[in-house]
């Protein structure tokens, strides 16, 4: 078992074998990342995976790869839809001197496999280096070497001032959804920041309420709380929860400073 749900072991087992198939001798090892390998995943997580390659897909096999994807999300059931993850070449896994290497990426439930830095990030490889599930090859501390948390710190030293910025080019406001994430997405940072670790996002959400100051604790809980909503696009946020979200941001920058 490398989940604990039997539906995606089966999907995790099919893909593998779909992806070694096509990638013939350049397959490398297939990995789990994010929030099942820190051992918080539930129903409303993504599945993170990592396929590594002794270099970049291209002509055929990047086409079939592009078949298989295409077809994945039209399968019956719940995870088929909740798949993210890159083919990574293992020269640019390898360390931070890969980092800005675009790899083929399969965004959540999406049928188009797209060139993307998405998952090659200092976050992904801290993960996989300390907790990532090894589905088919070597062991992924082979391929991925420990990074330095004063890396990882002064990553989100560089992000913090864009976390706002970022998300208003993807996500909308009028959604509860949106109000959890930012306050978890700037928890996540702050953790980070702090530790040099990464924590899932309930990891770092229940840090925060213990941490930071107690005036957030009923926002912070109110967001755990309300995970279990998941996402409903025509749900807005609570009354009043917004402006405080706004708030926090502005003192996680100025905390961070």
């Amino acid at each position: 078992m490398f989940t604990p749900f039997e539906d995606l072991d089966i999907l995790l087992a099919d893909l593998i074998g779909s992806a070694r198939e096509i990638l013939g001798d350049t397959f490398v090892g297939a990995y789990l990342q994010g929030s099942f390998a820190l051992g918080a995943a539930d129903l409303l997580s993504d599945c993170d995976f990592i396929i590594a390659t002794n270099v970049l897909p291209t002509g055929v096999v990047e086409a079939d790869l592009r078949r298989l994807h295409d077809e994945i999300p039209t399968r019956p059931g719940h995870w088929p839809k909740d798949l993210e993850g890159s083919y990574a070449d293992t020269t640019s896994l390898r360390s931070a001197a890969g980092l800005g290497t675009p790899w083929l990426f399969s965004n959540h439930g999406s049928r188009d496999l797209v060139w993307d830095t998405h998952c090659n990030t200092l976050h992904t490889r801290w993960i996989l280096h300390h907790h990532g599930i090894t589905l088919a090859g070597p062991p992924i501390t082979d391929l991925v070497d420990a990074v330095d948390p004063e890396a990882m710190r002064e990553s989100m030293r560089t992000a913090l001032p864009n976390v706002m910025a970022d998300l208003r080019t993807w996500a909308r406001f009028e959604m509860a959804w949106t109000q959890r994430y930012t306050v978890t997405e700037y928890c996540r940072v702050l953790y980070t920041l702090h530790t040099g670790r990464v924590a899932s996002k309930r990891g770092a959400l229940e840090w925060a309420r213990e941490h930071l100051d107690p005036t957030w604790r009923p926002l912070l809980t109110q967001v755990i709380e309300d995970r279990a909503l998941g996402w409903v696009p025509a749900e807005p946020p609570r009354p009043g929860s917004l402006e405080t979200t706004y708030a926090f941001a502005a003192y996680a920058e100025s905390f961070a400073r």
